[in-house]
């Protein structure tokens, strides 16, 4: 028992990261194309309404959330493309929690807030060893 206990403060076992780091671009893009996936349906219906951060239109605007916020998260759950896709959708998460949401209270701010934390994760960490990333790495770049 005391065992058991005193191995729950041991450190994941090798490996143990890449399946954390699996999940973490598993669930966090999952939920991110779900909360994205609305907007693409309903593209007509928010392009006048929707909020213009950069200047550029709501038009345009939308469309970028929605690179980010569908096509980016796919490729976060295959794992493809995983620090590049992950800076996109921190600046995403950025212009949402402090512009869009700038001066509304923390409540409005905190999911946005939330997934930038997983997003700069990844962004440091990578895909991990069972993304696409580390397949091409391992056949076609490792090699040469």
């Amino acid at each position: 028992m005391i065992k058991f206990l005193f191995s729950l403060f041991q450190p994941l076992k090798k490996g143990g990261y890449d399946v954390l780091l699996l999940l973490v671009r598993l669930f966090i893009g999952f939920l991110m194309l779900v909360h994205g996936l609305p907007k693409l349906l309903n593209f007509s219906e928010l392009v006048a309404s929707f909020p213009d951060p950069i200047g550029f239109g709501s038009e345009f605007a939308l469309i970028l959330v929605l690179m980010a916020e569908v096509a980016c998260s796919v490729f976060l759950i295959l794992g493809l493309l995983t620090r590049l896709t992950s800076f996109v959708l921190v600046v995403n998460m950025l212009v949402a929690a402090f512009i869009v949401h700038g001066a509304d209270p923390f409540s409005a701010k905190e999911l946005a807030i939330l997934y930038l934390a997983f997003y700069v994760i990844l962004l440091i960490s990578g895909g991990g060893k069972y993304s696409l990333d580390s397949w091409i790495y391992n056949k076609y770049i490792k090699k040469n």
